[in-house]
């Protein structure tokens, strides 16, 4: 069986990048939408090379099943030291086998686990560990908002508006953003998205104090949607001015969205 190991791997490996691409949208827990495409070619082009590779294995005969013993004399190789006496060359018993090292076969418990346990979109953990990295730019207007309230905006558009606009675009708008929960350690709570550039692993965070609001106990990682109105704070483009804060009129839980990150 240990022949077949390396096939094993990249049909696993293979099939577990079509279950989340193919057959759902769990691939947007990891990566970004437009590298769908990509993810699918690329489990496709495993699972053919497992198939080829298992074919190629099968046919191949083991290091033992073409030698018939009763015709096979082994032949040692007979070697004289300065003291006259002859010897062997042996072999070492040490051998990975032709499947490699056993070790490997671990390789297979990450693919396993993507193809039958789905790691989860990353949430209040990775917020609470992450530095606050907001964009580098320099305080300016922004583009006027859309007419109309309440006017649906990223926790990342928010956040930029609020602390970097000199045209004040926020005031007097009612806003409505939706995020995850997470708590600080002084009681306050915010509505926070983690943005993704490429994929989750250079996912940085963006989050909105949320004050006023009827319900200050919603549980880490509770999905909610905030309408309220933007509250002035610290100077422009200063430390001070982060996190924005929002005055929330309405909070209401929801699922996680399908792409639970944003964009930058």
């Amino acid at each position: 069986m240990r022949r077949y190991g390396p096939a094993a791997l990249l049909l696993l490996t293979g099939g577990a990048v079509l279950r989340i691409t193919l057959f759902g949208e769990l691939y947007l827990r990891y990566v970004q939408a437009g590298l769908r495409p990509y993810l699918i070619v690329s489990g496709v082009a495993l699972v053919l090379l497992g198939l080829v590779t298992a074919v190629l294995r099968h046919r191949t005969p083991g290091p033992h099943e073409d030698v018939h013993h009763e015709d096979v004399h082994h032949e040692d190789v007979h070697h004289r030291d300065d003291g006259g006496h002859e010897g062997h060359e042996g072999h070492e018993g040490h051998s990975h086998g032709p499947a490699g090292p056993r070790v490997a076969w671990l390789l297979t418990l990450p693919a396993l686990a993507l193809l039958l346990f789905p790691p989860p979109a990353l949430g209040s953990y990775s917020a609470g560990r992450e530095a606050a990295q907001r964009a580098a730019q320099g305080v300016g207007a922004f583009p006027a908002l859309p007419a109309g309230n309440p006017v649906e905006l990223t926790v990342a558009e928010f956040s930029s508006r609020a602390i970097y606009d000199s045209g004040r675009s926020l005031k007097g708008r009612t806003v409505r953003l939706t995020g995850f929960v997470t708590h600080g350690d002084d009681g306050t709570w915010y509505v926070t998205r983690l943005v993704v550039t490429c994929c989750a692993a250079d996912a940085t965070t963006g989050k909105v104090e949320i004050r006023n609001a009827d319900d200050d106990a919603l549980p880490a990682d509770t999905w909610v949607t905030v309408t309220g109105s933007w509250r002035p704070k610290g100077r422009l483009g200063s430390d001070a001015a982060w996190p924005p804060v929002l005055d929330a009129a309405t909070v209401t839980q929801v699922k996680q969205p399908a792409d639970p990150y944003e964009k930058p």
